[in-house]
C-alpha cells in the first residue's frame, strides 16, 4: 500500500501463533527501512475506545490507537503488557511486532456520524504513540485529525514523535473550530541515558524544537516530564536544567510524575537496569518490591518538594492530567459546551499526582 520503492517480504500469520486472534489481518510486512520490525496490517472494526473514568463528573474517556506496539522501545512503557493479549511478549515483541490499523480513519468517520456520539474529548497517544516512525509511511493521523475536526470533536495528542510537525497545518486548521490540546513527552535531558532507555525515540533536542514549532504555529503545547527516574533524573541539577530547556522551548505548561512499573514492565525494566546501572538494582528493588508498582509515597512527596519550587522559579505552570485517559486534560472540559464532557477542574490546592496512587497512569 504505502511502501512504494521498498523491498517487501510478506510473512505468514502462522509464524506468530497469537496473530490467529486477528481475524482481520491483511498481511505482515517487513522492509529494510525498519530492520527487525514486522508490521501486521489489519482492518480495524472500531476506532474509538471507551475507557472508564475515576469520578462521577468524568464518567469515561475516549481514546484512539492507530497502532498497537511501539518502535520507540521505551524500557519503562506502561503499555507493554497489552501485547500479551496476542500471545506476544511485553518486551522485544512490543518494540518490533507492530499492529497497524489501516482503515482507522474511515472507521472513525462512521463512528463519529452516529447519532449517539456525544462529541466527548478524544485522546491520542495515551497507549501507544500515534507519531512513532511508522506514521511517516502509513500516514494515518491526517485522516484521524480531519475526521475529528469535521465532526466538531475535541481531541488531544500526546507524543514523543517529532513527526507531529508534519501535521501542524492540519492541527492549526482544526484548532480554529474545535479544542485541540497538544503535549510532548520529554522525560530525560541526558543524551546518553535517553538513547539507552528510549532507543527508538527522537532526541531530546529534536522534541524541544517540536514544542517550539507548535508554539510558533500558534498552538499551546505542554511538556510531560515523565517519568522521573529515581537516582537518575531526580537530581536538582537535572530537573533545573530540564525545566530551563522546557521554558526556553516555549512550553505553556509542564506535568511530571515519578516512575511507576506495572507487572510485566518491571521485569523488562530491571533487565535494562541490571545492564546499564547495576549499582542501582538494590535501591530500585527496595522501592518497587513485590507487586508495588508506584514509587513509595514518601519518595513522591520528596520529589514534589524538590520540583515544585523549580517549576515556579522557571515561570512554568503545572498542566492538568486527564483522569480517565492519562493524557493532557482537554480544554473543552468545563466550557459548558453541550458537545463536551463537563466537569470541574482541580483546584489550585489539590493534591498533586505524586502524592496519590493513580489508577490510570500515563504512557511513559
Amino acid at each position: 500500500m504505502r511502501w512504494s520503492g521498498q523491498a517487501l517480504a510478506t510473512t505468514e500469520p502462522s509464524a506468530l501463533p497469537g496473530l490467529a486472534k486477528l481475524n482481520n489481518l491483511v498481511r505482515s510486512v517487513q522492509t529494510p527501512e525498519f530492520a527487525g520490525v514486522t508490521f501486521h496490517e489489519i482492518l480495524a472494526k472500531s476506532a474509538l475506545n471507551k475507557i472508564p473514568g475515576q469520578s462521577t463528573s468524568l464518567p469515561y474517556g475516549w481514546t484512539i490507537n492507530p497502532y498497537r506496539g511501539c518502535s520507540h522501545a521505551c524500557v519503562y512503557c506502561f503499555a507493554r503488557p497489552t501485547h500479551t493479549y496476542l500471545d506476544l511478549d511485553a518486551g522485544a515483541d512490543f518494540d518490533a511486532q507492530l499492529i497497524v490499523k489501516l482503515n482507522v480513519a474511515e472507521v472513525l468517520q462512521k463512528e463519529l456520524r452516529r447519532p449517539a456520539w456525544q462529541h466527548s474529548p478524544v485522546a491520542l497517544g495515551t497507549n501507544t504513540d500515534p507519531y512513532q516512525r511508522a506514521e511517516g509511511r502509513y500516514r494515518l493521523m491526517p485522516g484521524i485529525i480531519e475526521a475529528l475536526a469535521q465532526s466538531q470533536t475535541p481531541f488531544s495528542i500526546l507524543t514523543k514523535g517529532t513527526l507531529l510537525r508534519r501535521d501542524l497545518p492540519l492541527l492549526v486548521e482544526a484548532g480554529a473550530t474545535v479544542p485541540v490540546d497538544l503535549a510532548m513527552s520529554i522525560a530525560i535531558y541526558d543524551d546518553d541515558l535517553q538513547q539507552s532507555i528510549e532507543p527508538g525515540t527522537p532526541s531530546t533536542r529534536a522534541r524541544l524544537a517540536t514544542v517550539t514549532a507548535v508554539r510558533e504555529a500558534g498552538l499551546d503545547c505542554s511538556v510531560f516530564l515523565m517519568p522521573i527516574l529515581p537516582y537518575l533524573t531526580d537530581t536538582k541539577a537535572h530537573l533545573d536544567d530540564a525545566l530551563g530547556q522546557i521554558k526556553a522551548a516555549g512550553a505553556t505548561t509542564v506535568l511530571y510524575t515519578a516512575l511507576h512499573l506495572r507487572p510485566g514492565v518491571k521485569t523488562w525494566f530491571f533487565r535494562w537496569l541490571q545492564s546499564a546501572h547495576p549499582e542501582l538494582v538494590e535501591q530500585y528493588g527496595r522501592m518497587y518490591y513485590g507487586a508495588n508498582s508506584y514509587a513509595p509515597k514518601d519518595y513522591r512527596k520528596w520529589l514534589a518538594a524538590r520540583i515544585q519550587p523549580l517549576i515556579r522559579a522557571h515561570g512554568l505552570q503545572r498542566a492538568i492530567e486527564d483522569p480517565a485517559s492519562g493524557g493532557i486534560r482537554s480544554s473543552a472540559i468545563g466550557r459548558g459546551d453541550r458537545r463536551s464532557v463537563r466537569g470541574p477542574a482541580p483546584s489550585a490546592g489539590s493534591i498533586i499526582p505524586e502524592e496519590i496512587d493513580q489508577g490510570q497512569p500515563t504512557l511513559f
